[in-house]
């Protein structure tokens, strides 16, 4: 009996996914749990597993062509067998969700605990299946995954060459090469960079972009990451700058609640959470934009685990769709490429976007004496329909009085 392979529900309010691309073809066998295809939605890319071992019978969807939440993809049957000749075994959405790595359910809040624990918490049937085939004992292995959450990859690494590879990749950030385009190649557009497209453009005519520019001394900061770097790593931590600037975000927002806000033709909505968008780069398939939920609750301990958690997944396609929804303010961290300041677009329909651009090591004048400082560029630009001059200015001030009076 041939067994469906349905679109599963990859998030709340997410009604249709994009085939990507197809990890099998017709006539390949493939073993129960083993990626079957890739989707996107809301630039979110998931594998979806297969839900029994076989032979790939036929496949329905075509790459590049939407698919609706419970839709056929594909059927899974014996070799020879063909769909027409016998009864289907239907699987459900939900059961083809549980058993996508990663997937949780999208009734659960994104939270972000600090305290250790011995438990291993959230297995999921794939990491289960991949340490018993191996002989794996999951208490020695470091999960990356949210939460400290054991993910494939960290068992795949873990039986290749050990703990040590899998530390050295969460403190090491992902690499991308350039491809060697040759003049006159046609690139097609990926449903990430046409969503990306789409996205800033209607930005740009939604909101009037206004640019401000401050410049922060990054002296104080710069000490406490240096003094708490390695404290940091024992909790598996990796203390990059990105937590402090999030955090001095979280004390302008707090300061100035209008700017964690949202344009409607009613008026403008000030959100109760504060919901901090990280845009990260996916190389040459463009950027996401994962959401720490509650960022305004998060000590600096925490903030960082949910950076490295986010980015790390992000980069390896293992975010769930809920996690790019729901963002309040964004930060952009275009310094890492060496760009010193830039002109973000507005993540819409956020009030505001706070590009930071690489930090160097300046000469500048304190107190009539000069001096060399680490300095960063802080662009803030924001929806003039919400804010003026004056209360843009205030927010990018708090910002950088909280980075340079770090203790």
């Amino acid at each position: 009996m041939a067994t469906k392979v349905l679109v599963p529900l990859l998030g709340e309010g997410v009604e249709e996914v994009t085939v990507i691309k197809w990890l099998k073809k017709e006539g390949d066998s493939v073993k129960e749990l083993e990626p079957l295809l890739e989707v996107n939605t809301d630039k979110v890319d998931t594998e979806i597993p297969a839900p029994a071992s076989g032979t790939v019978l036929k496949i329905m969807a075509e790459e590049g062509v939407p698919a609706k939440v419970g839709a056929v993809l594909a059927f899974i049957g014996k070799a020879g067998e063909t769909v027409e000749s016998g009864g289907v075994e239907s699987v459900s959405a939900s059961k083809v969700e549980s058993q996508v790595e990663g997937q949780k359910s999208v009734q659960k809040p994104l939270t972000f605990d600090v305290r250790p624990s011995t438990d291993l918490g959230f297995i999921s049937p794939v990491v289960a299946k991949i340490a018993a085939e191996h002989g794996v004992n999951l208490q020695q292995v470091a999960g990356t995954g949210l939460n400290g959450r054991i993910t494939k990859n960290d068992v795949l690494n873990f039986v290749e060459s050990g703990k040590s590879k899998v530390e050295s990749r969460i403190s090491q950030p992902a690499t991308f090469q350039p491809s060697n385009l040759q003049p006159g190649t046609l690139i097609k557009h990926s449903p990430i960079r046409k969503s990306i497209a789409e996205h800033m453009v209607m930005s740009k005519h939604t909101s009037p972009h206004v640019l401000t520019v401050m410049e922060a001394d990054m002296g104080r900061v710069a000490k406490h990451r240096s003094a708490n770097k390695e404290i940091f790593s024992r909790d598996g931590v990796n203390l990059t700058f990105t937590a402090y600037f999030m955090t001095a975000i979280v004390a302008g927002l707090k300061s100035y609640p209008i700017v964690n806000s949202s344009w409607s033709d009613e008026g403008v909505l000030v959100h109760k959470a504060v919901n901090l968008g990280m845009a990260t780069s996916l190389g040459e398939d463009g950027l996401i934009v994962p959401v720490i939920k509650g960022a305004d609750n998060l000590s600096l301990l925490a903030m960082a685990r949910a950076v490295n958690d986010l980015a790390n997944r992000a980069r390896t396609k293992k975010l769930q769709t809920d996690e790019v929804k729901g963002g309040t303010f964004t930060l952009t961290n275009h310094g890492i490429s060496g760009s010193l300041f830039a002109f973000p677009v507005i993540n819409q329909p956020q009030c505001g976007i706070l590009g930071v651009g690489a930090i160097q090591k300046r000469v500048v004048v304190i107190d009539d004496a000069i001096a060399i400082r680490p300095m960063v560029y802080l662009s803030f630009v924001f929806d003039h329909r919400i804010l003026d001059g004056a209360s843009a200015d205030n927010f990018l001030m708090k910002v950088k009085e909280t980075l340079e009076g770090w203790s």
